[in-house]
This record gives C-alpha cells, sequence and structure tokens, in this order.
C-alpha cells in the first residue's frame, strides 16, 4: 500500500455539520469511521505571466486530496478497537459490511470533551493498528480507495475547556504517516462555503433512497395482454412504491416520465403528498413509541425505590 503525503482533506459542509451535531447531542465522548475516496487533483489555475516568480511558485504536479463524503459514528468509544488500541478485525468487518457500494475507508475520527486537539498514544496505536490490519481483512473488497491508499486521515473534535454562552466546537485534521510513524497536522477543506466550492460539483451523482422502478404499460388495453410474470412484477413494485408513498398507483408513475410530464404536476403533487403522509405516519409511530420508552423508564425508576426501600 502506498504512503504517500496528502496535500489536504476535504469535507462537505452537511457532512462536517453532521459529525459535530452527532458528537454534541452524544452523553459523551465518541468515535467513528470516515468514508470518501484519495484522489490526484491537477491544478487548473494558471498565472497570466511567466515571470521567475510565478514559473518558481506553479508546480504541475498533480495534488494528492482526501475527500471525506461519509461516515459513521458509533455514539461511544471503543467501537472497533480495544483500550489499548488495537483493532478488533471482526467489529471492523461488520461495520465496513455495512458501508454501503462506493464507500471507502479513509480513515476514522473521535471526538473528546474539553481535551486538547492533539493524537493520544491510544489513538496513535488505533491509527497505526487500522493501517495494518486492513490489508488482511478481505483482499478481494473495495473497502480501500482507487488510489490504495492506507485509512491514514484522522480527525480530533472537541469543544473549549471552559462553558462559554456561544457553543463552539474544534477540530484539527492529521495523516498518520506508515513509514516515519507520526501524525502529520493536515489542513481542512470545507468544500462547500465560499466561492471556491462550485469546481466540487463536476462530477457530482445523486443518490436517491427512493426505489428503483421499471415503468410498464398502465393503459387497459396493455393489461389485457400482460401475463403471469409482468403482473408479478407489477404486484412487487406496487408493494415498493407503497413503502415510500402508499396508496400511489404503480400505472401512474409512466405519465410522470418523458416529455408529456410537464401536463401531469397535480399527479407529482399528488405523489409528494403521499410520501409526506407516509413520513407523517412514520412520526406519529416514533412518537407513540417514545412514550412507551418513557412510560416504561418512569416504571422501572418506581421498582428500583420499591426495592431501594426508598417508597
Amino acid at each position: 500500500m502506498d504512503d504517500l503525503p496528502l496535500q489536504k482533506i476535504a469535507i462537505s459542509g452537511p457532512t462536517l455539520a453532521s459529525i459535530i451535531q452527532r458528537f454534541s447531542s452524544s452523553p459523551g465522548d465518541v468515535d467513528g469511521l470516515l468514508f470518501g475516496h484519495v484522489a490526484h487533483l491537477t491544478p487548473s489555475d494558471l498565472p497570466d505571466d511567466d515571470g521567475p516568480e510565478s514559473s518558481s511558485i506553479r508546480s504541475d504536479s498533480p495534488t494528492l486530496v482526501a475527500t471525506i463524503t461519509s461516515y459513521y459514528c458509533s455514539g461511544t468509544v471503543n467501537s472497533f478497537y480495544d483500550s489499548l488500541g488495537r483493532i478488533d478485525v471482526n467489529a471492523l468487518s461488520l461495520l465496513l459490511s455495512d458501508r454501503g457500494p462506493g464507500r471507502s475507508l479513509i480513515g476514522w475520527f473521535t471526538g473528546r470533551r474539553k481535551t486538547p486537539l492533539r493524537p493520544s498514544m491510544r489513538e496513535f496505536s488505533v491509527s497505526a493498528s487500522l493501517c495494518s490490519k486492513t490489508l488482511n481483512l478481505s483482499p478481494h473488497e473495495d473497502f480501500l480507495s482507487s488510489l490504495n491508499s492506507p485509512p491514514c486521515v484522522f480527525i480530533i473534535f472537541s469543544t473549549p475547556f471552559s462553558d462559554q454562552l456561544v457553543h463552539t466546537h474544534e477540530h484539527r485534521a492529521f495523516q498518520f504517516r506508515r513509514s516515519t510513524g507520526v501524525f502529520e497536522p493536515k489542513s481542512m477543506d470545507v468544500i462547500n462555503i465560499g466561492p471556491a466550492f462550485r469546481g466540487h460539483y463536476g462530477t457530482f451523482c445523486p443518490s436517491s433512497p427512493f426505489p428503483w422502478l421499471s415503468c410498464g404499460l398502465s393503459d387497459t388495453e396493455g393489461k389485457s395482454h400482460m401475463n403471469l410474470n409482468q403482473m408479478r412484477r407489477i404486484s412487487k413494485d406496487q408493494k415498493t412504491l407503497d413503502s415510500c408513498a402508499e396508496g400511489f398507483e404503480f400505472g401512474r408513475m409512466s405519465s410522470l416520465m418523458g416529455s408529456e410530464a410537464v401536463n401531469y404536476t397535480s399527479k407529482l403533487e399528488n405523489l409528494y403528498e403521499k410520501m409526506l403522509a407516509k413520513l407523517e405516519e412514520l412520526a406519529r409511530l416514533v412518537e407513540k413509541s417514545s412514550d412507551k420508552v418513557l412510560e416504561q423508564e418512569n416504571r422501572n425508576i418506581k421498582l428500583r425505590q420499591k426495592v431501594a426501600g426508598l417508597e
């Protein structure tokens, strides 16, 4: 595995905000894994003049950048390693198996309150073990980046030592160099803050949780010629659609695609209404389950007090 130096580390604003939110809302310290990709970026800014100063500053060599696109937060510490910083291969393999396609492991992070932004001895051991253990996890899996780079990125999140009226969060990024065994501080760019972020959306590939549906025949004449396999497929697609928008007929999906879709805005609005109704139903179920959990917690407290003789 290559141990090339990173020029910088990039992360999207929503991803950074989500990590900070998970850290701030957790009852204690947290850790987790970072997913993304490591790629060479060729500089595209060319100076207007070819003077000696510009030629000495300009570099035609590509820049190696690690881009963080998603993460996994455990909500606690020691989620994939022990107290000595040794990697639990089984736990790490389980986390990597649920990462989803196109998400390569490039490092990990930790969030600890009111502590310096310096790696500890345990975090050094975790990073060193993570770089070495990933070689033996599964040689046929694509959990590593396309450049065969080890998961060397490490980010520390922390809070100020003194309580303040304005909540602030501090962070610092490092690259663990396996060849030298040291943490090298790296700058971290939030790629969609400021005017320079637009170029990062050139290769944007959207992903949606809405299921892939094959819109088939929807007219009456077409339905009469459908065989049993087609009817089963449509029935299966209807169940899949009901999981996102219950009550919306699958046959109406064909009219929402193509050049004539502009004439069916009311059907599209109806689809969104069904999807919102499904979300509201899920929200009510969550509220009811939360009430039941709170009720059970109150019962447990009363039982503990009764056993302890406080009642």
